[in-house]
């Protein structure tokens, strides 16, 4: 039992590199699909009023929010800067991505079900060690929390 205890300790340092990992990887998937969308702008905005049909939005307003959204809310995700608010937007932005496209196909689907799942986990578990959130939880504390006592526990 001990050494099953001692492998399990020494696997730690894989959770932050997973956490790191999970948020690349949907940052990576966000981000690209942004840059689709301004590779062809003339594009973008054409599937807006024909392919997609974002609810609430005019498709022009939806073609610039979205693009926006893809390119910036991505980069707070991978750094891990408000990480939460950032998986909790791209994970609204998700479910909205798959109601307003009916046409997608099954396995289109699946992936956006597995990038909600995964922001759910960062949603849930938080950024992790190897994020900006970290080191300025670390900084704040350090500088404004007094130093413990000498002697206390």
């Amino acid at each position: 039992m001990l050494k099953l205890a001692r492998i399990y300790r020494s696997l730690d340092w894989a959770a932050p590199v997973a956490d790191l990992v999970v948020r690349l990887w949907v940052a990576m998937v966000f981000f690209m699909s942004g840059l689709t969308k301004i590779q062809s702008w003339d594009t973008t905005v054409l599937l807006f009023p024909n392919e997609y049909h974002v609810p609430f939005l005019s498709p022009e307003l939806a073609a610039v929010f979205g693009t926006t959204v893809e390119l910036t809310v991505p980069l707070l995700l991978a750094v891990g800067l408000g990480t939460r608010a950032a998986a909790a937007i791209l994970f609204v932005f998700n479910i909205v991505a798959v109601i307003s496209y009916p046409e997608l196909e099954a396995a289109g689907r699946e992936q956006h079900y597995l990038w909600g799942i995964l922001l759910l986990v960062t949603l849930a578990h938080g950024p992790g060690a190897l994020s900006l959130d970290r080191l300025l939880s670390g900084l704040v504390n350090r500088r404004w929390l007094p130093a413990p006592a000498r002697g206390s526990a």
